[in-house]
């Protein structure tokens, strides 16, 4: 039992950082201006797509760093009450969404890799 409430519980972790990855996303590409109608629509549709596809790349990204860091440190570091944990643990993931913004972009805009 305890190992499918471990699984259960990375799985929830995976899922919030795909959702910060694809926000994130929403958040630097803006809304999309594209009409609904005729062309339009499949601009807006790849657009949307776009938005998605890369932003569950960039989540992935995320929850793999959590997912080592939790592993290997976090886990044996916190020791505390579920909500202490829990609250430190977002905190963390918090901060690696922030070491990863800041990673894409400095690729994307200062150094033109992206």
């Amino acid at each position: 039992m305890s190992t499918l409430k471990k699984t259960f519980t990375y799985l929830i972790w995976v899922v919030l950082s795909l959702l910060i990855g694809i926000t994130y996303m929403r958040l630097i590409v803006g809304p999309v201006k594209a009409s609904k109608e005729g062309l339009g629509y499949l601009l807006h549709m790849f657009s949307i797509w776009g938005i998605f596809q890369v932003g569950l790349i960039i989540g992935s990204v995320i929850a793999f760093l959590f997912i080592i860091l939790d592993v290997v440190y976090l886990k044996k570091k916190l020791k505390y009450s579920v909500l202490k944990s829990t609250i430190i643990r977002f905190s963390v993931l918090i901060v690696i969404t922030g070491l990863v913004a800041f990673i894409h972009y400095l690729l994307e805009k200062v150094l033109d890799v992206i």
